[in-house]
């Protein structure tokens, strides 16, 4: 379990299951790959390489790489 403060200043966390924050996202060649896999048991498809993770305060959107403990990216709303 993780968390984190955005840059808004909201504290987030993947401590509660299910919870709004972490998003599981593949790469369609991740998905490609576990769907080649004949292997569609719930308790064997892995997780996707970046966790993903979004603010429900300001809607950033955060690429997570914690096998090396940061963030990689962040994105923001813009205003049309």
């Amino acid at each position: 379990m993780a968390r984190m403060t955005c840059k808004c200043g909201e504290i987030l966390s993947n401590v509660l299951v299910p919870n709004d924050v972490q998003l599981r996202v593949y790469t369609d060649e991740e998905w490609d790959a576990i769907i080649q896999s004949n292997s569609m048991d719930s308790l064997a498809i892995p997780f996707p390489k970046y966790d993903i993770w979004r603010c429900y305060k300001c809607e950033r959107i955060y690429v997570c790489d914690w096998e090396y403990g940061k963030v990689i990216k962040t994105f923001i709303l813009e205003e049309d």
